[in-house]
């Protein structure tokens, strides 16, 4: 969407709620920032948390004139005075900030979304994929970024078989393409059948929910099972992101929501939100953040950059469990 940008906006504004696309379209206006100044530091804010005068003091001019790169998420969250305060900076944005801004769109915070466009800053807009033909659409995509193709009846089985999540679609692409031969330029329904032999076992969720919960030996049973059954590393590793990004996300909701109205700010079914608060219980932001920091580092190194997934999962179930009872 924004890659190969040579030097991105002072301000972008991405709108959508569809948390993969969102992510990418942030990580790309980063990415593009850190190319033209590899030392720049990036602030990672949430809209609620976000104090009067924080956004002017991040994007004074530093005494080393190093950049720095400003990620507000959820911006629906930002107070009035913060929103005033970031229409005003957006029409004058300084020289060495990036700042990006996260609204899943709708109505709440729309005055700055309307202030920041008025101030001409980048939009990306992303749009949620709710029709099965866009997902296929999606998957081919993906599949064809890691330099292949996927017949239409792959596609099709892989997408009765992962479901509509597109971190799970993405994950489960990034691996068929990980586990094809490089002289197999298209991949085939088998090849489908043969990922996904096992997954009904023991799914990643069950390691996550088993790590969240501080069991650890339940989570390291359940891994060595799904690893053995066949489920991919990098399903896994999407499972607990997943689950960690669900505490991050219920605890930072607005203390004054209940029940149905919690469950739809936050975009999730009753059920989960109600599994989702009881194991916040033991978890703490540092823990959750150190937790969270130890998942990024084994997608990384499931995806190529370490020797072991299994090694690296197993180190990874251990940090988590650690940083919830280390509160």
């Amino acid at each position: 969407m924004l890659h190969g940008m040579a030097d991105p906006a002072g301000v972008t504004l991405v709108v959508g709620d569809e948390e993969l696309l969102v992510d990418r379209a942030v990580g790309s206006v980063v990415t593009a920032a850190r190319e033209s100044d590899s030392a720049a530091e990036v602030h990672e804010l949430v809209g609620s948390k976000v104090e009067t005068g924080e956004l002017t003091r991040l994007t004074s001019p530093s005494l080393f004139g190093d950049k720095s790169i400003v990620v507000v998420r959820s911006a629906q969250d930002l107070a009035k005075e913060v929103i005033a305060e970031i229409v005003s900076y957006a029409a004058h944005p300084a020289d060495d900030v990036v700042l990006v801004l996260v609204h899943p769109g709708g109505v709440k915070g729309k005055a700055l979304v309307e202030g920041v466009k008025k101030a001409k800053a980048q939009v990306v807009t992303v749009s949620k994929l709710t029709k099965a033909g866009e997902r296929l659409d999606f998957i081919k995509t993906e599949v064809k970024r890691g330099g292949r193709a996927i017949a239409p009846a792959a596609a099709q089985a892989l997408l009765d078989a992962v479901g509509t999540d597109l971190r799970e679609l993405a994950a489960a692409c990034s691996q068929l393409v990980f586990d094809t031969p490089t002289d197999k330029k298209t991949i085939d329904e088998a090849a489908v059948a043969r990922y996904h032999r096992g997954r009904a076992e023991v799914s990643g969720f069950t390691v996550a929910d088993a790590a969240i919960e501080g069991r650890l030996r339940d989570a390291l049973e359940q891994l060595r099972w799904a690893l053995n059954t066949g489920v991919a590393p990098v399903l896994l590793v999407s499972a607990l992101a997943g689950g960690l990004r669900s505490l991050a996300k219920v605890g930072d909701a607005p203390r004054n929501l209940r029940g149905g109205q919690l469950a739809s700010h936050l975009g999730m079914p009753p059920w989960k939100v109600d599994r989702v608060k009881r194991q916040l219980g033991g978890w703490g932001p540092e823990g959750l953040s150190f937790a969270l920091q130890a998942v990024a580092a084994a997608d990384e190194q499931v995806k190529g950059g370490g020797a072991d997934p299994a090694y690296a999962l197993e180190h990874t179930v251990q940090v988590i469990v650690a940083s919830r009872t280390g509160r």
